[in-house]
């Protein structure tokens, strides 16, 4: 448990190192934040992500049930 945290928060900190790179501006991401539209891109990717993650998790903890049956 202690190591998928490490990895998550490593994951994390990359990404928004990545993402502090970029100086150009993008007239997209403007038109989208100037309107109010921006943070419901950020919520919606948010919620697939975490979808994601969640269902990750899901077949981790399953596959670890099967792998005990099969030991048994």
């Amino acid at each position: 448990m202690k190591n998928k945290i490490l990895t998550l928060a490593f994951t994390f900190v990359t990404l928004f190192s990545f993402a502090q790179q970029q100086t150009e501006n993008i007239e997209m991401a403007d038109v989208l934040r100037i309107s109010g539209k921006i943070y419901v891109v950020v919520l919606v990717l948010s919620i697939i992500f975490l979808g994601i993650i969640i269902y990750l998790i899901s077949i981790n903890r399953k596959l670890s049930r099967l792998e005990k049956e099969i030991k048994k």
